[in-house]
């Protein structure tokens, strides 16, 4: 074994060790919100150690489901505290190891995780044990890890709209790139673009912030109306009425809503419903607004307002209309 294969596998064996120690941790009676604070840090210092803890976990889960199967009536096997810390700690050793080929940049398909996604112009409802409901917007994709111990979905690209069951003793996470969001009793809607990440809340509260602790970005408290705009290295939050940020999910209906919006803005809102897209080659069409609800796959209702309403010409050029004086 070389010089690094044995780093390698040193740390990868503290990692697991660590792992299986925050589990039993996490199983104690005193376990409160410091210790969980301090098991987040963990997790959020290396993609390693999320993905320790995570497997881990499900080895912890099964057993345990097998142990009630074995003996139905012990109180102590429905509260998954039979496990000795040295067979814990031998079966996150074991899970670990079919995860040697991960790496940051890839998306690894965990125990117990499915992927939920929409084509362009496709919505779609996931419904949980829980109670927990996610209304997937077009063209999102979606990873969701739910069990009895953690609740935990990653938001790989576009729209969803959350609405949580609330659950202090197993916190829903999202995860959206390089930030967390964390619900507290929640309805919220969160949209990822290209290098950047919308979270607007409706109901109750949630906490957003970095979920690489190294990270400078600070960490805040979305309440009712905020919306927050995140990049990689910067957050921005401001206050939208309820009903505006309600009238943005018309979406979930099946039609947008346009209030003095700009041309522009408005053709790239239908640009992410339709595979035929729309461009204003105008600069001043661009600008001028536009009111009125339609229906997200009706692009010809919109191309007939910006003829008839504006008075502008329309060109087909088959993958597009271009949109000009």
């Amino acid at each position: 074994m070389s010089g690094e294969e044995q780093r390698w596998d040193r740390n990868s064996g503290e990692i697991q060790t660590s792992a299986a120690a925050w589990i039993e941790r996490r199983e104690s009676e005193d376990w409160d919100a410091q210790d969980q604070a301090a098991l987040d840090a963990w997790l959020a210092q290396s993609p390693a150690h999320m993905v320790a803890y995570l497997r881990a976990d499900d080895v912890w889960g099964r057993a345990n489901r097998l142990r009630a199967l074995s003996h139905p009536m012990s109180d102590m096997a429905a509260r998954g505290r039979w496990i000795s810390p040295a067979l814990l700690k031998i079966a996150a050793g074991l899970a670990i190891i079919a995860a040697i080929g991960f790496s940051a940049s890839q998306t690894i398909l965990r125990p117990g995780e499915r992927t939920y996604s929409t084509a362009v112009g496709a919505r779609k409802t996931v419904a949980f044990a829980d109670g927990t409901r996610i209304e997937l917007n077009t063209n999102t994709i979606l990873r969701a890890r739910m069990t009895t111990m953690s609740r935990t979905v990653w938001l790989d690209s576009g729209e969803a709209y959350f609405q949580v069951k609330h659950d202090a003793a197993h916190p829903f996470v999202v995860f959206i790139g390089g930030r967390r969001v964390t619900d507290l009793g929640t309805r919220f809607v969160i949209r990822r673009d290209t290098g950047q990440t919308e979270v607007a809340v409706l109901q109750g509260s949630v906490r957003f912030d970095a979920s690489d602790i190294r990270s400078a970005a600070r960490t805040a408290m979305l309440l009712p109306g905020d919306v927050a705009m995140a990049s990689a290295d910067s957050m921005s939050i401001g206050k939208k009425p309820v009903q505006e940020l309600a009238k943005a999910l018309s979406w979930r209906h099946g039609v947008v809503v346009f209030d003095r919006t700009t041309l522009a803005d408005a053709a790239n809102e239908f640009n992410r419903y339709n595979i035929k897209k729309i461009a204003i080659a105008d600069p001043a069409a661009a600008r001028l607004a536009i009111d009125g609800t339609f229906p997200t796959a009706n692009v010809e209702a919109f191309i007939d307002a910006a003829r008839t309403v504006f008075r502008l010409h329309v060109e087909d050029k088959g993958s597009e209309f271009l949109i000009s004086r």
